[in-house]
């Protein structure tokens, strides 16, 4: 292990658009062509394609760019014990466009032993450095939670765990055991990705998606005590971050809306070391709720849209991460892209050189700022 401590002053939230062989192989895979076996070489090479790319960017963390998964939330859920994969007849409603249909479905006692992403994050490690670090992404337990109570799903839930209570504690249990599987594979970085926040700070959203009789407060607490219990007891040399996300989805969107409604709960009380935050368009809201960041966490300011090829303004980025200043101090600030550039393996509208264009002024500005 290094010493490197993440986030870093330019950082990235962790997915990457998938390069054509690989798109190929997984359809030829699915459609019975390729064998498992075969489509794994394909993804280890593009792997490897990619953490060299990461590192000429300049880049002190490497990821696998989420390649070996169709969207960035359900394979991970799918590798738990007690979960299945199943399709539904819609998928999420975006702004304009519906996603694929995959979601889970509880079959038994939920666990996290001999999860697949342990060994994803063993071939990812073998390629850290002393000047990068190995990053593991995964969903938080709040995204878990919330896919078992999307739609119909909660009434196979509720029929398999009864005792709610004892639901969030295997949530949270299975969640601890491949924390420390990852770990003890050498894991010092992982990033919880969360779209549950987001969808408390848009109004709208939120009323079409609940009963009227639960408030954001009570689910607020709820979500955030599971994060909080699937964190207990990591290590103290573990860094542990998390990223909200608004929905990004063939560069579509989900919800919209500040982060008032979320920062007392998980601005001021998320047992996290760092906040990935989208910053990139007026649907963000302002910074003022970054005072609510407790002790000494980093804000990484997503100011840099992974939505659209077009470059930022340099000057204009600048003059918002000293605004973002008037809350929480400079030395606790970086720089990123409000997302990753391919959540889902559809991929966001840019090309790949596009795409590491906008990791190059991620790489500029820092660079100009914190000197």
């Amino acid at each position: 292990m290094n010493n490197l401590t993440a986030p870093f002053r330019f950082d990235f939230v962790g997915s990457f658009l998938r390069p054509e062989p690989l798109k190929q192989a997984r359809l030829d895979h699915e459609n019975g062509i390729l064998s498992q076996a075969q489509l794994k070489a394909v993804e280890d090479q593009a792997i490897c394609d990619l953490v060299a790319k990461q590192k000429a960017a300049g880049y002190h963390v490497i990821t696998d760019g989420e390649f070996r998964r169709s969207y960035w939330h359900l394979d991970f859920m799918w590798g738990f014990n007690g979960i299945e994969r199943i399709e539904l007849d819609h998928g999420y409603f975006f702004h304009g466009e519906e996603t694929t249909h995959g979601s889970i479905k509880v079959t038994g006692k939920i666990s996290g032993e001999n999860h697949p992403f342990v060994e994803h994050f063993k071939f990812l490690k073998q390629f850290e450095d002393e000047h990068t670090v190995a990053r593991q992404t995964i969903p938080a337990p709040a995204q878990l939670l919330a896919e078992l109570f999307r739609e119909d799903n909660g009434k196979n839930t509720l029929s398999v765990y009864p005792d709610f209570e004892e639901l969030i504690q295997d949530i949270a249990g299975a969640y601890r055991t491949v924390i420390a599987d990852l770990y003890r594979a050498g894991c010092q970085n992982i990033q919880f990705d969360d779209c549950t926040w987001g969808m408390f700070c848009d109004k709208k959203y939120w009323e079409a998606r609940q009963s009227e009789n639960v408030t954001i407060e009570e689910e607020a607490e709820k979500y955030l005590r599971l994060n909080n219990l699937a964190i207990e007891g990591k290590p103290s040399d573990l860094i542990l971050t998390t990223h909200v996300c608004r929905g990004n989805y063939h560069s579509t969107w989900a919800s919209s809306g500040g982060y008032a409604p979320i920062a007392p709960f998980l601005f001021a009380n998320e047992h996290v070391d760092a906040y990935y935050l989208e910053f990139d368009d007026e649907r963000s809201g302002g910074f003022e709720p970054l005072a609510y960041i407790s002790d000494n966490k980093k804000v990484v300011l997503g100011l840099i849209t992974s939505k659209s090829p077009i470059l930022e303004d340099k000057e204009l980025i600048k003059k918002r991460i000293f605004e973002a200043a008037k809350y929480i101090p400079l030395e606790r600030l970086c720089l990123s892209p409000q997302c990753g550039f391919a959540s889902c393996e559809i991929g966001n509208k840019l090309a790949e050189e596009e795409q590491w264009a906008k990791l190059a002024l991620v790489k500029e500005i820092a660079e100009e700022i914190w000197k």
